[in-house]
């Protein structure tokens, strides 16, 4: 999938979206936790995108409708 640039999202961006803070959002990048990320290069320093329908499915697959459905999920 091709990511355009008006659907490419900071991080920033997506942690506003989320509600988080930045930090969480490369935390939860680090752990694989979080939406999916496009990696702008090979570099350690290298900037990180986000697809805003990857950031849309992401938050779509943890929707629960009690506590006991998300604990059941293991998370």
């Amino acid at each position: 999938m091709t990511t355009s640039t008006s659907d490419a999202l900071t991080s920033d961006q997506v942690a506003s979206m989320l509600g988080i803070k930045r930090n969480t959002l490369e935390i939860w990048r680090c752990k694989g936790k979080g939406p999916c990320f496009i990696k702008l290069g090979t570099a350690k320093q290298a900037g990180v995108i986000y697809s805003r329908s990857d950031v849309e499915a992401w938050v779509a697959g943890h929707k629960f409708t009690s506590t006991s459905a998300y604990s059941a999920k293991g998370n």
